[in-house]
């Protein structure tokens, strides 16, 4: 037997202002769009935005139904239909912020594991690496250079 460790990194920005331009105007689009999220239940809201290499920007906030678990997350959304308008496109950076109406969201909120799988699939797809960034309602960003760090023993179609 061996162990066998396992290591990630991420880029830690001390608040959205220490990010570029672009990366700055893209979660600022992302929080617009959490604003919107329909989230009854959990109270909590995400906003997503994708840039892509055709130079479109992609919007989705989490969409949330009674009949649990038939909602949907913010990248989720925004994932898919920049799969359904886009097909051809790749995704450079996916910008994702959370926030909720019962507690102050500080600390970076990564993509749940459903979206983890959706974006590797699509990373795997483009065979490029998909930056994401990610906070709460305000504070820090983390910054990862591929969903890789955010799911490091992914599953995808070589397994099947």
């Amino acid at each position: 037997m061996k162990e066998i460790n396992i290591s990630t990194t991420f880029l830690a920005y001390d608040s959205i202002t220490d990010l570029s331009n672009e990366i700055q105007s893209l979660m600022n689009q992302a929080i617009e769009i959490r604003k919107k999220a329909y989230a009854p239940y959990s109270k909590f809201r995400v906003g997503a935005a994708i840039l892509l290499d055709n130079g479109k920007v992609v919007l989705g906030s989490n969409q949330e139904n009674a009949a649990y678990p038939s909602g949907l997350c913010a990248e989720r959304v925004a994932i898919f239909q920049a799969g359904a308008i886009y097909p051809d496109a790749k995704i450079l950076k996916l910008i994702i912020t959370a926030s909720s109406d019962n507690n102050p969201t500080l600390a970076p909120i990564p993509p749940c594991g459903g979206c983890r799988q959706s974006i590797a699939e699509y990373e795997f797809k483009q065979d490029t690496p998909i930056e994401i960034y990610f906070m709460g309602e305000s504070g820090e960003v983390y910054k990862s250079n591929s969903i890789a760090n955010l799911l490091p023993l992914s599953f995808d179609k070589k397994y099947l």
